[in-house]
């Protein structure tokens, strides 16, 4: 039934964007649910998180395809990369798991992520050497999340998953979030790194924002105004009723020369 409700959700409305949200449900729900049983079933989070808020009000169409004229078919096609990459992981993961429930085996599915994202970026091709991270451009700026690396245009950021629980998938759900909603620094998936057997970070790449200043909160509050979003009690948090953005304080936002702003980073959960 949820398959089945999900499918007709995209042929009903018809829209790209919807489509790449919903595509992975089909692919992993059945298993997605002895994968996650520590967590929320995964069946519920995509009814609660993704599903239900879309489908409010005519399913919010007007949003895809608000997000969807801004964007450029290049943004599309990676976006649908990053998708595909977060559901071929997903799907080796409850492989995986179920092996090891035959062993009886317990293991953690943050644990499970790790092995199955460091096989699948050496059997892709997408593993880069902690030792070769530092080759990627001259050190910049670093928070509790990243660490990042700048190329002339661009800057690379190495994730340590601190905010997204450990997660390596919830990671990419996010990136494809933000992507959706700031089509301007959207990100794209560069490769995997860490230490073989132990961790594994993904590292995205950005366009770099030059010559930028830290936007005020005031410049912040405006420009999401603008995208439709309105503040909250909570100082850098914002919402529409779809999405709640959180963290957009001013080492997050960034003004360029001629006044343009733009989210670099940002915390995004589907309401």
């Amino acid at each position: 039934m949820p398959v089945i409700f999900c499918t007709c959700l995209v042929r009903r409305f018809g829209n790209p964007q919807a489509s790449l949200v919903f595509r992975s449900l089909n692919r992993t729900l059945a298993c997605c649910r002895r994968y996650y049983r520590s967590e929320i079933p995964k069946q519920a989070w995509y009814f609660a998180h993704l599903i239900v808020p879309l489908h409010k009000k005519g399913m919010r169409n007007d949003v895809f395809e608000s997000i969807s004229q801004r964007g450029s078919g290049a943004e599309d096609t990676e976006n649908r990369r990053i998708q595909e990459i977060a559901d071929e992981l997903q799907r080796r993961c409850c492989l995986y798991e179920t092996k090891l429930r035959a062993g009886e085996k317990h293991v953690r599915p943050t644990e499970i992520e790790v092995y199955v994202a460091e096989e699948y970026a050496h059997e892709k091709k997408l593993w880069t050497s902690i030792n070769d991270v530092f080759n990627l451009g001259i050190p910049g700026p670093s928070g509790n999340e990243n660490d990042t690396y700048v190329a002339n245009d661009t800057i690379f950021k190495v994730n340590n998953l601190l905010n997204s629980q450990g997660s390596i998938i919830q990671l990419f759900h996010k990136i494809l979030l933000h992507n959706l909603l700031f089509t301007e620094t959207s990100y794209s998936f560069h490769s995997f790194t860490g230490f073989p057997g132990s961790s594994v970070m993904p590292i995205f790449k950005q366009s770099l924002i030059k010559d930028s200043t830290p936007a005020t909160a005031i410049e912040i509050g405006t420009y999401m105004a603008a995208l439709g979003f309105f503040g909250t009690n909570t100082n850098g948090r914002f919402t529409n009723g779809e999405f709640d953005v959180w963290d957009l304080l001013p080492r997050n936002v960034l003004k360029d020369s001629e006044g343009d702003i733009f989210v670099i980073d940002a915390e995004i959960k589907l309401l």
